[in-house]
């Protein structure tokens, strides 16, 4: 019956947080194929560049949602509305002053990644277009992110739902408008992507100050109330920073390989998106359920959680990949039509499959030590991953180029999962599950 009662739970919050998260992609996912069917490949790679120079940016600063969920999850669990109201200013003050430092930074931001991607003029070119555009949107994003994260603790998931769909649909709407009736192109498709940004931000405001009573006092940001929060970013940043490491040398690499290797690589990687996003919005009721359950001191309750999540992230990452053994390659043709460059893609088609199969275990654990609040072990997993493994493994695999990359890549997410499962496994074992 425990089981049974964890499962309808975890479902509840996890199937609106999946609609969610599938939805999410479509702000990159409709830009591709906006972009995929105008006349030159090199401008899909340059707008893949240019979106992913900011989309680093902010899987970088993932560490807002991440530690903002958890706590608010605790503080559910507590029943402390104090402490979820500080938690939630302090998370947002953190997002919008790294917006505006990023706004300020942009030129020296958009040079270092452009001459880290070696990529050809007319990438340069159309990433410069796009990221010039887009980077406007950076302190919303990064304030959306803390938003996001405070309502997941507070199992909003119904209210997170609405808020990614009306987004999308509006993004989704001015792409068309903008790229096929005003005939703005890049422009138009980075002007949908702020709009949608924008529209997050004011939607999810006015949730937030439905779900709870979160009034803000100014001592919620005297420098000192700062000191455990960021204690926990910037463990959570130094992890953050080693994956998007790994996944911009992916997007690097590919670029470096040649226009049609780069354009390949960004479809793969949007897959990859969807994936993740989609088996994180499992993850994400996981961190909210477990973050309360350790609110209220029941490790018993953080263990049958564990087992049902586990269960399920196994089912649908096989749904995943059955999916795009199935249906992948129409998916690859709904995105592009230069032919050329659906065929490349397909090529790679066993990648893709095997992506859901091999990362569900890292993100489900991601979403488990997020809901503990332990950042330490997630930064130590990700650097011992990267450093030993990832890079080594490329090397050693180099030589068989983009396969070379993609198996190393693998590799890597097999091996976060296992070292995160290992420690997990320790720490039950003796008994140091809120430690």
């Amino acid at each position: 019956m425990i089981l049974s009662a964890q499962s309808q739970r975890i479902f509840a919050l996890a199937i609106p947080m999946i609609i969610s998260n599938i939805t999410t992609p479509l702000i990159g996912l409709v830009d591709t194929a906006v972009i995929g069917h105008m006349d030159d490949v090199g401008f899909l790679a340059g707008v893949a560049l240019g979106a992913l120079i900011l989309t680093q940016l902010y899987w970088v600063c993932g560490f807002l949602r991440m530690s903002s969920t958890g706590l608010s999850a605790q503080a559910k669990g507590e029943n402390n509305n104090t402490f979820a109201a500080r938690v939630l200013w302090q998370s947002g003050a953190i997002g919008l002053f790294i917006g505006v430092v990023i706004i300020l930074l942009q030129g020296p931001l958009l040079s270092a990644g452009l001459w880290l991607a070696d990529a050809t003029p007319t990438i340069m070119t159309s990433a410069k277009a796009y990221f010039e555009i887009r980077v406007w949107s950076a302190p919303f994003a990064l304030i959306n992110l803390a938003l996001i994260g405070w309502l997941v603790g507070q199992q909003a998931h119904r209210h997170i739902m609405r808020i990614q769909i009306a987004a999308n649909l509006l993004n989704v709407t001015l792409d068309i408008l903008l790229v096929y009736v005003f005939d703005l192109g890049i422009a138009g498709v980075a002007i949908a992507s702020v709009a949608a940004e924008i529209s997050i931000f004011m939607l999810s405001l006015v949730v937030v100050f439905r779900v709870a009573d979160v009034r803000f006092k100014a001592q919620f940001l005297h420098i000192g109330m700062f000191r455990s929060l960021l204690a926990l970013n910037s463990n959570m940043l130094i992890r953050n920073l080693a994956l998007q490491l790994c996944l911009a040398f992916v997007t690097y690499k590919g670029t470096a390989m040649g226009e049609m290797i780069g354009s390949t690589n960004a479809i793969i990687l949007q897959f990859f998106t969807l994936i993740a996003l989609g088996l994180d919005g499992l993850a994400y009721a996981t961190e909210a359920l477990i973050g309360e359950a350790k609110g209220q001191k029941t490790s018993l309750g953080i263990l049958n959680i564990v087992k049902v999540a586990m269960l399920w992230s196994v089912i649908f990452a096989v749904v995943y990949s059955s999916v795009f053994w199935l249906f992948g390659e129409s998916i690859v043709r709904l995105l592009t039509d230069i032919e050329a460059l659906r065929q490349s893609v397909s090529s790679y088609l066993m990648v893709i499959v095997l992506l859901p199969l091999v990362a569900h275990w890292c993100f489900l654990l991601d979403g488990i030590y997020i809901g503990l609040s332990n950042a330490k072990a997630m930064r130590n997993s990700m650097l011992v991953c990267m450093a030993l493994f990832f890079f080594p493994t490329w090397y050693g695999l180099s030589v068989f180029e983009n396969w070379g990359l993609w198996s190393s890549f693998l590799i890597f997410l097999a091996l976060r999962g296992m070292t995160l499962g290992g420690h997990l496994a320790w720490l039950v074992k003796q008994k140091k599950i809120f430690a």
